[in-house]
C-alpha cells in the first residue's frame, strides 16, 4: 500500500524539485498544496501520512500551519523544508511538532537520510509516531515537573556549592517531549564548538525508567581541579575521576530529590562513559541508538566567576510518561 505524501510550497518549482528528490524505491502517492490554508484543507480532506512543509508562504505561513495542526490534533508527520536556517527556526518548528528540518535547496541524499533516520517508510513506525503526538504534556503537568525539578536541582546545586566552595547559578529547567532527532539538536545546541566529556547513568523504579546524561566542557576540568585543591598534572585518568565525582553528586542528588517528591524509589545503574574530549555531535552520533522518543528535562549549571559549564539531562522513556502524569496529578487536585 502506497504512502500518502503532501507537499506544501507556494513555489511550483520547489514542489517539483522536492517531489523529484524523494526516493525512487518508495511507493508514494503525492498531492500538492499551494499555501498554508490549502494545506490545512487538504490534510483534513485526504489525511496524508507525511507532510513536507515550507515556512514562507502567503495566506498562512508554515509556523501557523504547524500551530493549526497541533490545535486541531491532526495526525500527520511533518518535515519542514525551508531556506530559513536560523537556529531559532530549527528550534521553533521542532517545538511546534515537526519531526525534522531540511534546508533548501534540498538534496535527494539529505531527504533519504532523514527518511531512513526516522524509519518512516515503515507503516507501523509512521503510525506509532503519528499517534504518539497526542501524548504530550499539558501546561499544568509541565509546570509541576518543572517545579519538582527546581527543588531537586537546588539540592544538587547545594551539594556542588559545598564541595567546590562556590556560588552555583541555577537555571530554569526545560521540560519537553523530544523525538530522537530533536534530542540530537538539543544536545548539539549545548555547545558544538568545544571538546566535551560525557557520562550516562540509567535509573528505574515504580514504572518509571530512563537515563541521566551529564556533559562537561573540557575547559571546566582545570578550574574544578583547582577548586578541589588538586595540584597534580591533569591527564585523562584524573579528568575522568573529576567527571565521575561531579556526575555522582548532580545525578544522585537530582534523582533523590525527584524520588522523594514523587514518592518512589529509583535504582541507579553503573555510570557509563560516553566519551572524553569529543564534540557533542560525536557523542550524540555514537550513542544515538540509546535514545528514542523521550521526556527530557534539561538543566544547565554554571559556576559564578569560573569557567565551568555543566549540562544535565534527564531522559525518561516514553512509557514512563503515563506513570509520571499519574504521580503528579494529585498535586493538581484542590
Amino acid at each position: 500500500m502506497s504512502t500518502s505524501v503532501l507537499i506544501c510550497d507556494d513555489s511550483k518549482l520547489a514542489r517539483r524539485q522536492l517531489a523529484r528528490s524523494l526516493p525512487d524505491d518508495w511507493d508514494i502517492q503525492i498531492e500538492y498544496a499551494i499555501d498554508g490554508l490549502d494545506c490545512i484543507k487538504q490534510i483534513k480532506l485526504s489525511q496524508p501520512e507525511i507532510l513536507f512543509l515550507d515556512l514562507n508562504m502567503p495566506e498562512m505561513d508554515g509556523y501557523e500551519v504547524l500551530i493549526a495542526i497541533k490545535e486541531m490534533n491532526l495526525k500527520v508527520l511533518t518535515v519542514v523544508v525551508s531556506g530559513d536556517i536560523q537556529p531559532n527556526a530549527y528550534q521553533r518548528v521542532l517545538e511546534l511538532g515537526a519531526i525534522d528540518f531540511i534546508q533548501k535547496p534540498c538534496s535527494a541524499d539529505k531527504i533519504a537520510e532523514i527518511i531512513d533516520s526516522h524509519g518512516i517508510k515503515d507503516k507501523a513506525i509512521r503510525e506509532r509516531l503519528a499517534h504518539s503526538f497526542g501524548q504530550e504534556i499539558d501546561s499544568d503537568i509541565r509546570d509541576i515537573l518543572q517545579e519538582l525539578t527546581n527543588v531537586a536541582m537546588g539540592q544538587a546545586g547545594d551539594l556542588l556549592s559545598r564541595l567546590l566552595n562556590v556560588f552555583v547559578k541555577l537555571p530554569i529547567p526545560n521540560v519537553n517531549i523530544l523525538e530522537v532527532n530533536e534530542l540530537d539538536m538539543a544536545l548539539q545546541s549545548i555547545d558544538n564548538n568545544v571538546a566535551t566529556s560525557g557520562v550516562c547513568q540509567g535509573f528505574i523504579g515504580g514504572g518509571v525508567s530512563g537515563e541521566a546524561l551529564l556533559l562537561l566542557n573540557d575547559s571546566s576540568f582545570k578550574e574544578i581541579a583547582s577548586l578541589m585543591n588538586y595540584d597534580g598534572e591533569l591527564n585523562d585518568k584524573v579528568e575522568l575521576e573529576l567527571l565521575m565525582d561531579i556526575s555522582n553528586i548532580l545525578i544522585g542528588a537530582i534523582l533523590t530529590g525527584l524520588s522523594k517528591q514523587l514518592d518512589m524509589s529509583f535504582s541507579q545503574g553503573h555510570p557509563i562513559v560516553l566519551g572524553q574530549h569529543r564534540d557533542v555531535y560525536e557523542l550524540v552520533k555514537s550513542n544515538k541508538s540509546r535514545w528514542q522518543r523521550t521526556l527530557a528535562i534539561e538543566i544547565s549549571y554554571g559556576i559564578e566567576n569560573h569557567d565551568i559549564n555543566c549540562d544535565l539531562m534527564l531522559l525518561f522513556t516514553e512509557d514512563s510518561l503515563k506513570t509520571l502524569k499519574y504521580k503528579v496529578a494529585y498535586l493538581l487536585e484542590d
